[in-house]
């Protein structure tokens, strides 16, 4: 291949800098992968497509670049270049090898990395030669970075999953910096929390996704949609060659129904699908991120597989743009902005029901049980409470038992009672 087609890729080769717009904004909860570029590993980036992997790679080139490092040592290609369509990675090195880079130290960032079949091998090769690389890969598929590369590349990669902002980076992105100490220990003013609030409107009718939040609010939902649509019709249907009115019409299914039991069945039921069918495609949105399942808590995996699944999406305003209007369904929205935080906080999340119900149940370190109900409201309704005291009654094993609420804070009966914002900046 003519090593022009990498050119436009790598601005810095000529510039030796990079651009500040491809940089964006550091995010405070990837301080870790920024420095993982300075260990041999394998650095393996996943996510949902536009949640800001290929941000993170500019980041780490610029760090590279402030460090005095040579521009042609650093080369950054994206596989989704239909330019680039026809060039295997062997290709794409080669010619990089020849022409800018014949033998020194180089930082290779490969983006949408799936995109080309066998990459785990080549990666593996590359790693055990001991070629003088440092590779940092991304891809929008957890299927391809979570599986297949388990038995080619275990002992040889450092893996980071990237979400959307979270409420505090939302915040931070905004211009305002909040210390969470400080919010601990009740120094707050009112007009930093009616600002705070303001916010979290936004947050919650918009969501994360980092371009999102500079966009004038008339394009943030008609941009959301496109966004969805990328993600079913790129990382879904033309992957897995799907039927594309049938992935659509699941997914807003799931869309409209967020947070609701879920069944093969229903599904069947509801949309006329196999349970196959079904089954298959549901696999398929959580490879891609866009949707997670989550499981009924028992020690008996059996009942967890065989009961009904909630299902949560990762970015509710790319819900609200293509879903009925959103008003109605904000206790839906508060639930699923918790199910993902809990998910960016490395937890794995159940649900749990018997006569009464509880949102989500947690294990923390020492295996010990958080049950954690969502009421986003004032009022709280006694059957929130009866939920967690029914199931501590039953685990004696849960130390904590938390209400999200809309704006009360207290603790009564042991049960910890905290406003969504304010839980969501712990």
């Amino acid at each position: 291949m003519k090593v022009e087609k990498l050119v436009e890729w790598n601005p810095w080769w000529e510039s030796g800098k990079v651009d500040f717009e491809l940089q964006g904004k550091k995010r405070s909860d990837c301080r870790e992968l920024l420095s993982s570029i300075d260990v041999k590993e394998v650095t393996i980036i996943t996510g949902i497509r536009r949640c800001g992997k290929s941000t993170i790679m500019y980041q780490m080139i610029n760090r590279l670049l402030e460090r005095g490092i040579n521009p042609e040592k650093i080369l950054f290609v994206n596989l989704e270049d239909k330019k680039l369509s026809q060039d295997s990675l062997d290709d794409i090195y080669a010619a990089y090898r020849k022409e800018i880079n014949t033998g020194e130290k180089a930082y290779v960032f490969l983006d949408e990395i799936h995109k080309r079949a066998g990459w785990e091998s080549w990666i593996r090769k590359k790693y055990d030669l001991k070629t003088n690389d440092k590779f940092v890969i991304s891809g929008s598929c957890s299927y391809l970075l979570k599986k297949e590369y388990s038995t080619l590349l275990t002992g040889r990669n450092l893996s980071y999953e990237v979400f959307p902002l979270d409420f505090k980076e939302f915040l931070s992105f905004n211009g305002l910096e909040i210390d969470n100490k400080k919010i601990g220990r009740g120094i707050l003013t009112e007009k930093t929390r009616i600002e705070i609030l303001r916010y979290f409107e936004n947050y919650l009718n918009f969501g994360g996704f980092p371009e999102i939040l500079f966009k004038p609010e008339n394009f943030k939902i008609k941009l959301l949609s496109q966004y969805f649509d990328d993600i079913l019709y790129k990382d879904i249907v033309d992957r897995h060659n799907l039927n594309s009115e049938k992935a659509k019409d699941l997914a807003l299914f799931f869309m409209n129904n967020l947070a609701g039991l879920m069944s093969l069945r229903n599904i069947r039921n509801s949309l006329g699908l196999s349970y196959d069918t079904a089954k298959d495609y549901l696999s398929y949105f959580k490879d891609a991120f866009l949707f997670f399942s989550v499981d009924h808590f028992s020690y008996s995996f059996k009942e967890q597989k065989t009961l009904p699944s909630k299902i949560y999406t990762i970015d509710g305003g790319l819900r609200n743009s293509v879903s009925f209007k959103f008003s109605k369904d904000e206790g839906k929205l508060i639930e699923n902005l918790v199910f993902v935080e809990l998910k960016r906080r490395g937890f794995y999340p159940y649900y749990w029901k018997n006569k009464k119900e509880v949102d989500f149940i947690v294990k923390d370190n020492n295996q010990n049980l958080i049950a954690i109900n969502v009421s986003y409201a004032d009022e709280i309704d006694a059957r929130e409470l009866e939920g967690l005291k029914e199931f501590k009654k039953e685990f004696i094993k849960t130390k904590k038992l938390v209400i999200i609420t809309k704006d009360v804070e207290k603790v009564e009966e042991n049960i910890e009672f905290i406003p969504i914002w304010k839980w969501l900046l712990e």
